[in-house]
């Protein structure tokens, strides 16, 4: 398995455990009234959005998820992967449509394409089975003399 199988972007866990201490920080305001119970469910969506929402990608797709949905995206209906006007990661499809990609910055976008280009044979090749000396020994073996 290459290391280019795979690539995953989630958003920071700082901003769920955030979103945790405003959950318990809005809890005395939801307990003084009944119809201040709503309050809540600000702090508990932006948890359960920042733990689920993400994008993942492999050779055959992009997945996006969001707080409640889900798309596949195959490789062969992205026209193009650009940084939105804030920096953020989007895509556009083949039929114009264009899609945010939840937790990926502009600065990402080479990861990701990365991950649809094939890698070479010595990527794929653990160091210890390659032929080539490691960097501080001699082509015989042993260490360079100092």
């Amino acid at each position: 398995m290459s290391r280019f199988d795979t690539v995953h972007f989630r958003h920071s866990q700082a901003m769920v455990a955030a979103a945790g201490v405003a959950t318990i920080g809005a809890l005395p305001l939801a307990c003084a009234h009944w119809y201040l119970s709503p309050v809540l469910l600000v702090p508990l969506a932006v948890v359960l959005w920042g733990w689920r929402a993400g994008t993942h990608a492999d050779a055959r797709e992009l997945r996006l998820q969001g707080l409640v949905g889900r798309r596949r995206i195959a490789w062969d209906r992205v026209a193009e992967l650009f940084p939105d006007q804030r920096g953020r990661g989007a895509v556009r499809l083949d039929d114009g449509t264009v899609f945010a990609l939840p937790a990926v910055r502009g600065v990402d976008l080479p990861r990701l394409v990365a991950v649809t280009d094939p890698p070479t044979a010595e990527e794929e090749t653990p160091a210890a089975e390659r032929s080539d000396p490691a960097p501080d020994e001699g082509t015989d073996g042993k260490p360079p003399a100092q």
